[in-house]
Order: C-alpha cells, then sequence, then structure tokens
C-alpha cells in the first residue's frame, strides 16, 4: 500500500490507536435475532492487525458510543485495557486515556465514521475515516481507508501505524 507522505509522518508520532466500533470495527450494521439480542462481526484480520500494534508498543483503546456485551469480549480476547463504551463524549474518554499514558493529543490517531467522531477528527495527531463513513467525517480525516467499515480497517490502520515508524516489514 502507498500512503501519502504526510500520513506516514503523521503516523512515525503514534503512541494511541482509539477505533469506533459500529462503522470501523463492524459494518455499522445492528442484527437482532428472535431472541433480541443483538450480534455484530468482527474482522478477523483486524483482531491480529491490533495484537501486531500492541507488540510494537502502540496502545489500542475502543471507544464506542453504544454498549454491547460483544465488545466487550472482543476487547477482552484481544488484551485491550482501554474500552469505553456508551461514551457520549469521546473526547473525555481519550483525554482519560492521555492522561494515563502521558501522552499528547498529536500521538493519537482515531479512527471513526460518523458524526459523533468528528470533534475528536479536528483535534487528534492522525484522524481515520472509512469510504463508507459519513461525508463529514471522510472532509476531516487526514486518512481515510481502502476497505469498508469491517472489513478490515483495522488491519489497513496497523499497516499505516507500523509503515510510518518503518517497523513494517510484510512488504
Amino acid at each position: 500500500m502507498n500512503f501519502p507522505n504526510e500520513v506516514l509522518r503523521r503516523a512515525a508520532n503514534v503512541a494511541l490507536v482509539a477505533f469506533d466500533v459500529d462503522g470501523v470495527l463492524t459494518d455499522g450494521k445492528i442484527y437482532y435475532n428472535d431472541n433480541g439480542q443483538e450480534t455484530k462481526a468482527f474482522h478477523v484480520q483486524d483482531g491480529s492487525a491490533i495484537k501486531l500494534l500492541q507488540q510494537n508498543g502502540v496502545e489500542v483503546a475502543i471507544i464506542t458510543g453504544r454498549c454491547s456485551a460483544m465488545v466487550e469480549r472482543r476487547a477482552t480476547e484481544l488484551g485491550i485495557e482501554h474500552l469505553y463504551q456508551d461514551s457520549e463524549n469521546k473526547r473525555l474518554a481519550v483525554d482519560t486515556i492521555m492522561t494515563t499514558l502521558k501522552i499528547e493529543i498529536d500521538a493519537v490517531a482515531y479512527v471513526g465514521d460518523d458524526l459523533g467522531d468528528i470533534d475528536l477528527f479536528d483535534q487528534v495527531g492522525l484522524a481515520i475515516s472509512v469510504p463508507n463513513g459519513h461525508p463529514a467525517a471522510i472532509a476531516r480525516a487526514h486518512y481515510v481507508t481502502e476497505v469498508n467499515g469491517g472489513g478490515g480497517v483495522a488491519r489497513e490502520v496497523c499497516q499505516l501505524i507500523l509503515s510510518g515508524k518503518g517497523l513494517w516489514r510484510y512488504d
């Protein structure tokens, strides 16, 4: 993948990648079974990519406006310690994580797709959207992934971040 030089420069500084869930780590659809239980599908390559980010010293967070047992389970499976669900103010969640990790906002990459994400897009060091995101999110993003939400976004973001740091070795 050929990433723009300015985006790679921003990626080199990233210490934390925070992901929205619906529309980013999932396809954005909400499925209910006959018992009224909500289900979500996560891309398996996203899981291995998140682990790779963590193995290379990049912290990972999930910040979502909804609350789901499946998201908690996925975060636990991946060893993600920074999980914020039912988060109406995503900037507050990012501030809490930044304080814990002692990092500045320019070292944060945020991956989102909708109106609730654009305030963070205007503040973080690297704002990433998906091509099927809201036009306002896409317009404010420093980078728009090639894959749609739910289609391996974290895998692509992993390659971007590690390429910026000179740590991607799979070409």
